[in-house]
């Protein structure tokens, strides 16, 4: 890919998609442990909504960058960096910034892409991939045999964790709203999926586990979801919010883990990846898994950066499936 006119998507204020803005971009000299690299694809998620929205606080009081995961070409290191040198293949998960064609990253987050893992599969997977793995490895370390419930299974972080949890034996139940995203969860490992538009997504997994329920349920649905995962859970089960697209939770009292001792979870992936140690440790399982055919990163639309509110649009009214990948 040859270089572009430098440019970056901004908005000044939170509010719906009329508030993204494109404009020239210079791009910046890195600094002392920084790296400068010319974006080749980016990958887009509920986190950019969130921000975008005003829903998580505004982290700037002036213009500002969303986008939180990308590959690119390293165009330039700064003082420091050890391990990376322009022309390198590289990708990262840091927040906001990334709607750009260039951008800096600490060397600490960056990642290099091994040579069987594509500039658009990294960008569709290492904020989703990566939330993926600390999910069933850390929150919840799952185990052969477990049956769970992963809600929005046919989204991207839900289309990695379903081929991941059948590559270790785990019966995973998902929920999706239609008959094509149910057709696409099953394709990636999910045993059983229920379209919630269609059935009481509850009463349907009571049915599926005889009525035991499950050991934990991932959720990053939100105010939807959370009352109906609480009522699916087993004595001593976990709940893991990691998300909320349709909205905060609301109404829900410690006292609600009382009725089964339940545990509850709101982990975040950028408290995992400030650890350079956990990082590489994840960023490996993650291009491993991709690198053998273990998790297939499923791109479910491309559209240029400039679209970007057009994407946006799309996310939030559920029309996608899989990643989102926009390019400069």
């Amino acid at each position: 890919m040859s270089d572009v006119s430098p440019y970056a998507v901004i908005a000044r204020h939170p509010g719906g998609v009329e508030v993204l803005e494109q404009v020239d971009l210079v791009p910046p000299a890195p600094g002392a442990g920084e790296v400068l690299i010319r974006q080749t694809a980016i990958g887009m998620n509920f986190h950019d909504i969130y921000v975008r929205s005003g829903l998580y606080p505004w982290p700037v009081a002036s213009d500002f960058i969303l986008g939180s995961e990308g590959a690119g070409i390293v165009k330039g290191v700064g003082a420091g960096v050890i391990g990376f040198r322009e022309g390198d293949r590289v990708a990262y998960t840091v927040v906001n910034g990334g709607y750009a064609t260039h951008r800096l990253v600490p060397a600490a987050m960056l990642l290099p892409l091994p040579e069987a893992v594509s500039d658009a599969q990294a960008a569709g997977a290492v904020l989703k991939g990566l939330t993926a793995y600390y999910l069933l490895h850390d929150s919840y370390p799952v185990r052969a045999g477990e049956t769970l419930l992963f809600h929005a299974a046919a989204g991207g972080v839900g289309l990695i964790a379903g081929q991941w949890l059948r590559s270790k034996g785990v019966s995973a139940i998902g929920t999706v709203g239609g008959a094509d995203k149910a057709k696409l969860a099953r394709d990636n490992g999910y045993a059983h999926v229920i379209d919630y538009r269609a059935e009481d997504f509850v009463a349907r997994l009571r049915e599926i586990t005889h009525g035991a329920g499950v050991p934990v349920v991932y959720d990053s649905v939100g105010k939807d979801t959370v009352a109906g995962s609480l009522e699916c859970l087993q004595t001593f089960g976990h709940l893991i919010c990691f998300g909320q697209s349709s909205g905060m939770a609301e109404g829900f009292q410690i006292n609600d883990l009382a009725r089964g001792s339940f545990y509850v979870q709101r982990p975040i992936l950028f408290h995992y990846a400030s650890d350079r140690v956990w990082l590489e440790r994840a960023a490996e399982a993650l291009f491993g898994a991709i690198s053998d055919g273990t998790v297939k990163i499923n791109i479910g639309a491309t559209r240029p950066l400039s679209q970007v509110a057009l994407a946006h649009k799309d996310l939030v009214a559920r029309r996608t499936m899989g990643s989102t990948i926009l390019i400069p």
